[in-house]
């Protein structure tokens, strides 16, 4: 579902005095909205036809820190421009913010208006222009879960993370009592999001204390990844002005669970066929279907640094605590990597399970579309289903198990570098390895604890 407004019922509403801000964003390399905020007046009168930001944005780390070594931008490139376009088909209504409304931007050259290749919607929107070349319309969703905490980010900030406090105290999976008690919140949350044109589904309790998960209907792929950033950054910013903090860290304590963020995936045919489907199969899955997962199982390996983008996001990757550690597949079995879904229904989808809630849904869905058109191409057989405890499974396909080798993996991946460009992946591996530099050298709290005394 695009975005609820139109230029002219925006004209409407600031003639009202009912909106007197816009939000114009884009979409950094960490899958965040950057951009400026428009007196709505302006931005009626001409405004939304294009504005300008820095070049930096999209090689900046989280912290704002100018990384050098980045073929884009530099120092010695001199920090240009970039043409920031609103993309008008994503204008909507922001609730919870006061006479407030937003639009999603694409990244463009300065100079010719090309969009930026390693702009992350750029590089979603090529894959998916990619897959209606071949005749399909990729479908996706992406679930969303999240920590909520009692302490502000102010006291958090001033304080330290010391004493973190989840919102409930004990696991609230599916709990009705227990979630009744953050309705000040969710519901916030919920209807907030469902005013922002987000067609929210529900909330619930997920694997452990003060844990969230929020769902909203699937959608075309472009579309998911425009909604779970507008999610997430709704979600941050409705918890503030409730005095309370979220994270979507994919693990913020060793002894909790993390925090996922699955993507289901479907392609359909330009007449709304569903191109997984085939009820005379095993599964109820298509040749297409079997070529697809295919492809994303044999580049498994090469995408994981776009499902798991930090160092902190493969410390989620523990055994029983329903993230997966196996790249395989097999149905309705969430110890799996990849689990078909919706058997022998015209819903038959592949979840991918092994995206942490930290992740940039543009250059995730990117990556699994590619992977999977590639398996189509190639006509990829699919190999077995496997069946059980994947945990306790042996001599089979692992995730990486870290950020460094899943780097490596990504600049050697000669899919990757045919689908997405050489510059790229050399851009996101820079990126990764900037990460794995930053983490290596600072002393951490588990270092002190162990070492102060007895080193």
């Amino acid at each position: 579902m695009p975005g609820n407004l139109t230029l002219d019922a925006l004209k409407d509403a600031v003639s009202r005095g009912e909106i007197d801000t816009v939000l114009v964003a884009g979409i950094d390399m960490w899958g965040r909205l950057v951009g400026k905020r428009f007196h709505a007046a302006f931005f009626v009168n001409g405004g939304w036809e294009e504005t300008h930001c820095c070049d930096y944005l999209l090689t900046v780390d989280q912290e704002m820190n100018t990384v050098q070594g980045y073929k884009s931008s530099s120092w010695q490139t001199g920090y240009g421009d970039y043409v920031l376009k609103p993309d008008m088909a994503t204008l909507r209504l922001v609730p919870w913010l006061a006479g407030t409304a937003l639009v999603l931007g694409d990244i463009l050259d300065h100079h010719d208006h090309s969009p930026v290749p390693h702009s992350p919607r750029a590089v979603l929107k090529k894959q998916v222009e990619r897959a209606r070349a071949m005749g399909f319309e990729p479908m996706m969703a992406t679930e969303l879960e999240f920590y909520l905490f009692e302490n502000s980010y102010e006291s958090l900030r001033d304080h330290g993370t010391e004493n973190l406090k989840p919102i409930s105290a004990y696991n609230e999976d599916y709990h009705i009592f227990q979630t009744t008690k953050e309705e000040d919140v969710m519901r916030a949350v919920r209807n907030g999001l469902y005013g922002a044109g987000i067609p929210v589904e529900n909330s619930k309790g997920e694997a452990d204390a003060g844990q969230e998960e929020i769902n909203y209907r699937y959608s075309d792929a472009l579309d998911t990844a425009d909604n779970h950033s507008i999610v997430k950054n709704g979600i941050k910013e409705i918890a503030w002005s409730k005095g309370k903090s979220v994270t979507f860290m994919a693990k913020y304590d060793h002894r909790k669970a993390g925090s996922s963020s699955h993507i289901h995936q479907s392609l359909w045919s330009k007449d709304g066929k569903a191109s997984f489907a085939d009820h005379d199969d095993a599964h109820g899955m298509s040749e297409v279907m079997k070529h697809y997962l295919a492809g994303q199982l044999y580049h498994a390996r090469d995408i994981t640094a776009f499902l798991a983008p930090y160092v902190n996001s493969y410390k989620r990757f523990t055994v029983g605590m329903f993230a997966p550690t196996k790249a395989v597949w097999s149905a309705d079995n969430r110890t799996a990597g990849f689990r078909v879904c919706g058997a022998h229904t015209k819903a038959v989808r592949v979840e991918c399970r092994i995206p942490g809630s930290d992740v940039n849904p543009y250059m995730a869905c990117a990556a699994l579309l590619a992977a999977g058109l590639d398996g189509i191409e190639k006509k990829m057989a699919l190999e077995p289903e496997l069946r059980g405890d994947m945990y306790a499974a042996s001599g089979i396909r692992e995730i990486p198990k870290t950020l460094r080798d899943a780097a490596t993996l990504l600049h050697g991946s000669a899919m990757l570098r045919a689908a997405f460009g050489d510059d790229v992946v050399e851009h996101y591996h820079h990126a990764a390895q900037w990460e794995i530099s930053e983490t290596d050298r600072v002393v951490t709290d588990f270092e002190r604890q162990r070492g102060l005394e007895r080193a």
